[in-house]
Parts: structure tokens; sequence; C-alpha cells
């Protein structure tokens, strides 16, 4: 019996995607019958598929970048288009929220998102401030005073100072001196929420990428 996915017409020309099916389900260790139930196609109709006898529909390619942890870009053998590594200062302006200013320091679409803040000293009752989500926070401390909360201890971070920690322990960051402090903050975001992040109490997206807090 015909599937629903096996019902759609063959779609246009796709002489690299026959190899690359067979190559992915090899390397996820799948069996054509195993991979088949799972993308919900006949043994049959896979086989054609990764002989070149028959061409994937969307929905089929959907169904099997499923099944095999990828994309559809990368069923079809696309390459992405290649980052500029190079960040100039002169592109990215600085974004404003509640007080706290952020520079972008880093490309946007990566596992890890680097920014300059400049923190303003507020008066905000210290409990807004608490953090807690996945990931892991890295900062230096640029110019003034920093106070950086984790779990039960408070430490005050000078010029220089650095600060690695798991974004689990609760986390909250401040300036200590009256002019406000500088840091650069780097961040993971494969499994941070935006509004989880530790600086500010209410998070705003900012331009070219960048995100905001106040």
């Amino acid at each position: 019996m015909t599937s629903l996915l096996e019902a759609e017409g063959p779609g246009g020309e796709l002489p690299a995607v026959a190899p690359r099916l067979r190559d992915l389900r090899r390397r996820s260790g799948l069996t054509l019958e195993a991979a088949a139930q799972l993308a919900g196609l006949s043994p049959a109709h896979l086989s054609r598929l990764e002989t070149g006898r028959r061409q994937p529909s969307l929905p089929m390619l959907l169904a099997l970048a499923r099944t095999y942890g990828t994309t559809v870009s990368d069923l079809l053998g696309e390459v992405p288009p290649e980052r500029d590594p190079i960040l100039r200062g002169d592109r990215m302006p600085p974004s404003e929220t509640g007080g706290w200013t952020y520079w972008r320091a880093g490309g946007s679409g990566r596992a890890m998102q680097a920014l300059r803040v400049y923190v303003p000293l507020h008066q905000v009752p210290q409990e807004q401030l608490v953090r807690v989500h996945p990931g892991e926070e890295w900062l230096y401390v640029l110019k003034g005073r920093l106070s950086l909360a984790l779990g039960e201890a408070t430490h005050v971070l000078e010029v220089g100072d650095a600060a690695h920690f798991d974004s689990l322990t609760p986390h909250r960051i401040a300036a200590a001196s009256r002019g406000g402090a500088e840091l650069l903050f780097v961040h993971t975001l494969l499994q941070s929420g935006v509004s989880g992040l530790c600086l500010g109490d209410a998070v705003t997206p900012g331009p070219r990428g960048s995100r905001g807090t106040s």
C-alpha cells in the first residue's frame, strides 16, 4: 500500500540526494527497513530513493531529515554561506535599554554570543536580577568594578578580573562603582533562552542580532 508520503509526486532533479540518503542512513546505524518505518515510507520506496530511481518530494525530505537528525539543507548537500570572521567596530552600533548599553562583539547564528556591555549603577531590587538557565557564561571587566553574585556568594571584580561559570548557578550582575562598569560577556545559546540571561531585569531585542537587557 502506498503511503501519503509516497503518493507525493517526484521533485526536480536532485542527483546528489541518493548517495547522501544512503550515507546518512548507514551513518545512523539504521537498516533500510528501520529507516523506512521511522520516515513513514515503505522499504522498497526508500530503496528507490537511495538508488536514484525516484526523487524525494519535500514532505519526504522533511521526514528523512527528522529520521536522521539533520536538516533538509544537509540532505541536499547544500553548503552554508561562509561567515565573515571579522567584525568591524564601526558596523556594530550600540543598543541601549534601561541604561544598559550593548555592542555586538561576535557573529550572529553561532553557538555562542559575545557582547561588550556597559552596566549602569542601578538601584534595583536584587532579586529581580537573579537568573538560572542552562549554559555557560564568561565575562571580563574592562572598566569600573562589577558585583557578581553566584549562589550564596557575592564577588567584586576589578578591571582585568574574569569569571567563567555554569549558568545553572543562580547569578546576577550589577555595577559596583559610581560610574558603572564595562565588560566583555560571552554566553552559550544552544540551550539558553534569551529571557534567561543574567544581564538586567528585562530583555529587549537589539539591532543587528544583538540582545539587550535593561
